[in-house]
């Protein structure tokens, strides 16, 4: 179902000074910090927990819950914002720095005063150059303007906010190994427990970590309310959500919906979103939650984009990241494309994950190169067993973070549904190689 419901984090995105803070003033910027400065951090604490605001990075945790995580009386404390959008296919987060930078500034400041946070970190993708000058000079305009600093704008409150990058690696998306990255250390996800972010994060100090799309949310909630919010979306998911598609479609491009209540056929083939697919071929797979997420067909089209819904599924919502698939797509070089990330991407820490995802891809290279064998087919199945066993749906892992099992996603989906797809494949291989003919040369003898 598609509905009016309003554009909390992107109304500003057709404004050609969205960027700027005169642009951020004129249409209600920092006044979200003005009344929670008036409220009371407990009172802002309960707004965003009324809100019942699920984190938008990909784990769908409520972020009102987790600030409650940090262990009472602990200081320093700090938050710590994850801007390291490197899921393939996902890009909003990327858009809400380049183009509402403000509005993320102030919902990291409104998180660090329902926390009690005297220190924040924004930790940005090394490969997003535009959204890391875009928060530069936005935070240097912040600070001029008294809304950054000691006693923000003649209050008690005082916080400051680092800008950080990384160098573009995928792990770091992973909190704890972000939290290492910022450390000045390799990044590479660490035990949990005990190290929780909340107990044991930056520095060996309470942390919490939260996601760009979730705190440019926060300045709404303040301003309008927590019911307000909770008016919007279905009951387990509610608000607004931002949803980047791309793929075979007629119009990708990132898109903010009514959560849990707009579906999947909404959102690819309605004319104010992805408007239909290419050439007006038929759908043959979809992502629904970026490169992580199990694969989606015709039949989960009327799902609505809705949390508890989608896991049942069988799959989530992730990184909000559509990838739409048609028909002329082959399945094995989008398996392969898919799982050469992830192998590549692993920091190597686990040896399930960086060996086995090495061994997938090889695989599944073998196979596109025409070298396939029958019996690759069920040793792709092996080896994900070896990565996540039962190759189930939530991950059963053997690996530190997600990163190995997220390789599995791929190749279950795919063979689960496409198998005859990969058999075709290597038999053809097979019997082209059969086919040639083998000429033998008589050896010359020299008396």
């Amino acid at each position: 179902m598609i509905t009016d419901a309003p554009r909390i984090i992107t109304s500003r995105f057709d404004n050609a000074d969205s960027f700027t803070l005169a642009g951020y003033e004129a249409t209600g910027g920092y006044q979200a910090l003005r009344k929670a400065l008036s409220m009371g951090p407990a009172a802002v604490a309960d707004e965003v927990k009324t809100a019942t605001l699920l984190g938008r990075g990909g784990a769908g945790f409520p972020a009102g819950v987790k600030w409650g995580l940090a262990p009472e009386n602990v200081w320093p404390r700090y938050l710590v914002v994850n801007g390291d959008e490197s899921e393939p296919g996902t890009y909003k987060d990327r858009l809400l720095m380049e183009r509402d930078p403000h509005q993320l500034v102030e919902g990291v400041l409104l998180a660090c005063y329902a926390i009690g946070c005297g220190q924040a970190f924004l930790y940005v993708r090394g490969e997003m150059p535009l959204a890391q000058e875009r928060i530069a000079a936005a935070l240097n305009d912040a600070y001029a303007a008294g809304y950054v600093g000691k006693n923000i704008l003649g209050s008690d409150f005082s916080v400051d906010v680092v800008l950080s990058w990384g160098a573009g690696a995928y792990i770091v998306g992973e909190e704890t190994a972000l939290i290492e990255s910022l450390e000045g250390n390799r990044g590479m996800p660490r035990l949990k427990p005990p190290y929780f972010p909340a107990a044991k994060g930056l520095y060996m100090q309470p942390t919490i970590v939260n996601n760009v799309e979730t705190l440019s949310n926060l300045p709404w909630i303040v301003t309008n309310g927590g019911e307000a919010f909770a008016a919007l979306g279905a009951e387990t998911s509610r608000g607004t959500r931002m949803f980047a598609v791309s793929g075979h479609v007629k119009n990708p491009g990132v898109f903010e919906v009514e959560y849990g209540v707009t579906t999947f056929r909404d959102l690819i083939f309605a004319p104010q979103y992805a408007g239909g697919i290419l050439g007006d071929r038929t759908l043959k797979a979809f992502i629904p939650g970026g490169a992580s997420a199990p694969w989606f067909f015709e039949e989960h089209l009327d799902l609505p984009l809705e949390k508890v819904t989608v896991d049942r599924a069988g799959s989530m919502l992730g990184s909000g990241a559509v990838v739409v698939m048609d028909e002329t797509t082959d399945a094995v070089k989008a398996c392969l494309r898919v799982v050469r990330f992830f192998a590549r991407e692993s920091c190597g820490k686990c040896t399930p994950c960086r060996e086995g995802t090495t061994w997938l891809e090889n695989i599944l290279q073998r196979i596109q190169d025409g070298y396939g064998r029958p019996t690759d087919l069920d040793l792709l199945l092996d080896v994900s067993d070896n990565i996540s066993p039962g190759i189930a749906w939530p991950p059963k892992q053997t690996t530190i973070c997600p990163l190995g099992p997220s390789a599995v996603s791929p190749i279950a989906s795919a063979l689960q549904r496409f198998r005859p797809e990969f058999e075709a494949r290597i038999a053809q291989a097979q019997e082209a190689r059969n086919s040639i003919p083998v000429t033998i040369t008589k050896a010359s003898s020299h008396g």
